[in-house]
């Protein structure tokens, strides 16, 4: 008799192999009545369902990123519990924040390999989400398995296969589609060609071109935006037997006119900006039913981040810009199963792995201030077992157990300064009970670190200038490197309840809820500290450099946030309703001012009617954020907003227009004014989106 956490496996597992015949943006309404339960890789690196993982964790599938008509990742992310983005409506200085922690602090997944890009003012990745077929955001701590930058999360983004478009018994095929929007005029023509020429070969490849201009804000007012971008994507898969090779090609190339930072809505210091993101990967892997020892999965990747930027104005009009950060990774994990009797059974999950950053600065062809020339390596062997315990004790129910720990070595060297050497050791465990089918409880502890980055570490150049005049000139405060920093450290406790029914009101229909608490302490928060004499009092500026001041970049920060989630459903054959909740707190410890990248308390409601007889979705989202004044700046508090969004789907199931796809849509309905915390600029105003789709295949 299989325990209860060993018939949900199984269910996970069946609903990834079916998972292509009933995500994709070719389903009908034929094809799907209520939608399966997500299942997470990412949480624990092998398939579970999210009901019976013991955190928090939201997977975003091809059905739900369809019905959000996206332009942007942030589109596809909005609404997730503690999850958002920061940087305004500009797609080049969107950058995810989960749980208060933002940049280097989460880290973020492309089909398995890391996205290390992190810059003040740009974006985090660069993405057209036409490629994806789902999203995971697991919220909590996630260097037991991932390594450095695990303190707020982890976002791992998959691309789609052939696989996704073709159904039993074609071969080939391809999908044409144009989108469109009215916020900022955009237009979106692509194609998708894939194909399947033999059982053992999986082969998909992706144009997709977006150009757009300025973005009409809530407010009336219009940000200056320009961008012209092309993206691309090839794949290819190949089975024999028990062994499966993959590679893959991702690119996005844009030209956009906009500020130097992309995050503010300034009418100055604008730059033409060249930005080219490129991932290669090589995956092999070997999985057989019927060897309980080996079940690996071996990548290798490089990954290129460029952006080059011309000043257009400003006493440094005509400067020339550059920034080059390269990542060259890899990663080995294999999974053995432990089958202690038929109702108990141990997965362990081990495995090593490594990447290299190299970064580039330059200024008209020398160094450029604030992007130090510096390089960092980092590598990780991890351990992690997933232990099925049924009725332990006399204990109605079964347990899951899921202890892991990790150890790191990282450096980090540059001309600049000295090098940067430390260690880190990352243990965790998780246990869910579930006392029924469907009931379930969940507690946690883990720790997390986010090893300083080379930025950190090496800034050099002038923050800020203050000009006085004559006689007395101009103060300058300068950044001084700092090579002594200590990784940020967190302390995570995490615990939760869940349910989940099926056959409530209706036949086949499914209800189900999961929350959870939880509450983290860290140190050695990385922040600025600014040593500028007070003029005229502690320095004279009649005296050169006598006022100058010095930035650096140290660990002061002893932190404490906590906050809630909750996420619940309900589903039928006619409808969809979906409800989520967040809340989060944070404060220095030494000073009691409030810290981190904190959010107002959110609700997120989405409604759904499913009209079966026309092959139709109808649906509304709505997005509730209270007033937030919890930032210890005034300047930084916002105004509570309501959003709304609108949309409808139509599939036809019949011959000959079977495979087209019609969806539009309306965000944010009433035109609301409104902006986001940690963001300079309005967000964008009422926006008509439209997409139609055909896929033609045989």
């Amino acid at each position: 008799m299989a325990t209860k956490f060993g018939r949900l496996r199984w269910a996970a597992m069946l609903t990834i192999a079916l998972a292509p015949l009933t995500g994709s943006d070719e389903a009908s309404a034929e094809d799907v009545n209520v939608r399966t339960r997500p299942v997470t890789i990412t949480a624990t690196k092998n398939p579970i369902t999210t009901f019976e993982y013991p955190g928090s964790v939201t997977v975003i599938d091809q059905q739900e990123i369809d019905e959000r008509i996206p332009s942007t990742i942030d589109d596809v992310i909005e609404g997730v519990p503690n999850t958002t983005s920061a940087g305004g409506p500009r797609r080049n200085g969107e950058s995810p924040i989960i749980r208060g922690f933002s940049n280097q602090d989460v880290i973020v997944l492309l089909d398995g390999t890391r996205q290390n890009f992190n810059s003040a003012h740009d974006g985090r990745f660069f993405l057209d989400p036409s490629l994806l077929k789902q999203v995971e955001v697991v919220r909590g701590a996630g260097s037991a398995l991932y390594g450095s930058g695990g303190l707020g999360g982890v976002m791992e983004v998959r691309t789609k296969d052939a696989s996704d478009y073709l159904a039993p018994g074609e071969s080939f095929g391809a999908n044409v589609f144009f989108g469109a929007q009215s916020v900022n005029g955009e237009i979106s023509p692509g194609i998708t060609l894939f194909g399947a020429p033999s059982e053992n070969l999986d082969l998909v490849g992706s144009f997709i071109y977006r150009d757009s201009g300025d973005i009409e804000l809530g407010n009336g007012a219009e940000l200056d935006a320009d961008d012209d971008i092309i993206s691309g994507m090839a794949k290819a898969t190949f089975t024999e037997g028990p062994h499966s090779l993959e590679g893959a090609w991702i690119r996005y190339d844009a030209s956009a006119i906009e500020p130097n930072n992309a995050q503010t809505d300034t009418d100055t210091d604008f730059a033409d900006k060249d930005i080219l993101s490129q991932t290669w990967r090589a995956t092999y892997g070997y999985s057989d039913p019927d060897n309980d020892w080996v079940n690996l999965d071996a990548t290798v990747y490089f990954t290129q981040f460029e952006v080059d930027e011309e000043r257009l104005d400003g006493p440094d009009e005509g400067e020339d810009l550059k920034r080059d950060v390269d990542t060259y990774g890899l990663r080995f994990d294999n999974r053995s199963k432990v089958e202690i009797d038929t109702e108990n059974s141990i997965l362990f999950t081990y495995g090593i792995d490594a990447f290299r950053d190299v970064q580039d600065g330059d200024a008209d062809g020398g160094d450029r201030e604030g992007v130090p020339d510096a390089d960092s390596n980092s590598i990780g062997i991890f351990l992690q077992s997933e232990v099925n315990v049924a009725a332990p004790f006399g204990m109605p129910g079964d347990f899951l157990i899921i202890p892991g720990v990790r150890f790191d070595y990282y450096d980090a060297s540059s001309d600049l300064s000295d090098k940067n050497v430390d260690t880190a050791v990352s243990p965790k465990i998780g246990v869910s009970y579930l006392p029924t089918d469907w009931l379930m409880f969940y507690g946690s502890y883990a720790h997390a670190f986010s090893a300083p980055n080379i930025n950190d570490l090496y800034l050099t150049g002038v923050h800020f200038e203050i000009p006085l005049g004559p006689p007395f000139g101009t103060v300058v405060n300068r950044f001084v490197p700092n090579p002594d920093l200590k990784p940020q450290r967190t302390k995570t406790i995490e615990a939760g309840a869940g349910f989940q029914f099926e056959d409530v009101l209706a036949e086949g229909d499914d209800l189900h809820a999961k929350g959870g608490w939880f509450l983290t302490y860290g140190k050695d928060f990385i922040s600025r500290t600014v040593d500028q004499p007070a003029l005229f009092v502690d320095c004279n500026p009649a005296i050169p450099g006598d006022c100058d001041g010095t930035t650096i970049i140290d660990n002061v920060n002893r932190a404490k946030l906590d906050g809630v989630e909750v996420e619940a459903g309900y589903e039928n054959d006619f409808m969809i309703f979906d409800f989520a909740y967040s809340h989060i707190n944070g404060i220095d410890r030494d000073t009691g001012d409030t810290l981190g990248l904190l959010q107002p308390d959110t609700w997120a409601l989405h409604a759904a009617a499913k009209l079966g007889f026309m092959d139709t979705q109808i649906g509304w989202r709505t997005i509730i954020a209270e007033k937030f004044e919890d930032t210890g700046d005034p300047s930084a508090d916002r105004d509570g907003y309501t959003l709304h969004d609108i949309y409808a789907i139509w599939r036809p199931s019949f011959e000959p227009i079977r495979g087209l796809s019609l969806s539009a849509g309306i965000d944010n309905l009433f035109d609301e004014a409104y902006t986001r915390v940690w963001t300079g600029a309005y967000e964008a105003g009422r926006d008509y989106k439209g997409w139609i789709s055909y896929t033609l295949a045989w």
